[in-house]
């Protein structure tokens, strides 16, 4: 690896793990090695039952223009290290278990768009830009697009962006249910940490099941996810974070959660 490819850097804030994607000066454009960074970041995040909630941002002023396309198609093209069984960014093969938060900010085209539907809750900031541009290099989608606009924004308005491969701004992605906030630009990142640590304030178990049950319902349907609830049940009741949620509520205090 060298330093042209990037680097995610990391940082623990208590049970918040902060992983930032660094190479602004090509715009954050992803090589393998980033894919390899970000996979090998997120398998700790979700490995340390010390940490509880992830937030994915991007150094510099944009979220990414996509990738790095010499790099992935060229005659010099490099291969990915990444194992299938490790999480990857579009959570396609395996999803994180722990709730992860994303800031995006400026341009956010392609592989940005599809990593952001791939986590939790996504922060914009007021200038995104989105676009799906891969129909423009004649180019299918290939990080989860196809699905994962038409779970959030129906076949219509999925149809409506992906095949015109058009720009749109961060009032139609809120209007998308793309992102969850839009905020002046700068504030994106304290504003995922912020969510985050609101996250971690609860019992790290609950969080876990109630995000696990509800990709059944993705995955299965609304019957699965019904089936699950005994499951979810076992695993919280007769933990010791739900005895801790229930004094909490006796003695009137916060609840000091431990994971187990």
């Amino acid at each position: 690896m060298s330093n042209e490819d990037g680097v995610v850097t990391t940082e623990r804030e208590g049970h918040v793990f902060v992983m930032t994607v660094d190479r602004a000066d090509k715009m954050n454009g992803f090589t393998p090695s980033l894919f390899d960074q970000l996979a090998d970041a997120m398998g700790e995040l979700d490995n340390d039952p010390e940490l509880w909630v992830g937030v994915i941002a991007f150094a510099g002023e944009h979220t990414t223009a996509g990738l790095d396309m010499p790099k992935f198609f060229g005659p010099n093209a490099e291969s990915r290290t990444s194992g299938e069984d490790q999480i990857d960014a579009f959570a396609m093969r395996r999803r994180c278990t722990k709730p992860v938060v994303m800031a995006v900010q400026g341009v956010t085209f392609t592989i940005g768009i599809e990593m952001m539907l791939g986590v939790d809750i996504v922060i914009a900031a007021e200038n995104c830009r989105f676009r799906q541009l891969e129909p423009k290099r004649g180019l299918a989608v290939f990080g989860g697009a196809h699905v994962r606009y038409v779970q959030r924004a129906g076949w219509g308005n999925a149809m409506y962006h992906l095949l015109r491969a058009d720009e749109f701004d961060a009032a139609r992605a809120l209007e998308l249910g793309f992102v969850q906030e839009v905020v002046p630009v700068g504030d994106q990142v304290d504003r995922a940490r912020t969510i985050a640590s609101e996250i971690a304030e609860c019992a790290p178990l609950a969080v876990q099941e109630i995000k696990r049950a509800a990709f059944v319902y993705l995955q299965k349907g609304e019957r699965a996810a019904f089936d699950e609830i005994p499951a979810m049940r076992e695993r919280t009741l007769g933990s010791a974070d739900a005895k801790e949620g229930m004094q909490s509520f006796i003695e009137k205090r916060d609840a000091q959660f431990t994971g187990e």
